[in-house]
């Protein structure tokens, strides 16, 4: 395991042993940073469009134009 593996399991962990209503607290934290909450929806768009054909970078910009 990674070190940095091994530190989001610690925080994962950590977050887990809190009661309910502390990890909605933490939560509505995190959504008010704007940053990562920018980095969060760009990651669920990753997963979903994880199974789409991917494209050269040169077709997309050919495309736009």
């Amino acid at each position: 395991m990674e070190i940095s593996e091994a530190k989001a399991d610690v925080f994962w962990l950590a977050f887990r042993s809190l009661p309910k209503k502390e990890r909605h607290i933490f939560i509505e934290k995190l959504f008010v940073d704007k940053e990562f909450r920018e980095d969060l929806i760009d990651t669920m768009i990753l997963v979903q469009r994880h199974d789409e054909p991917s494209r050269p970078l040169e077709d997309y910009l050919a495309e736009r134009k």
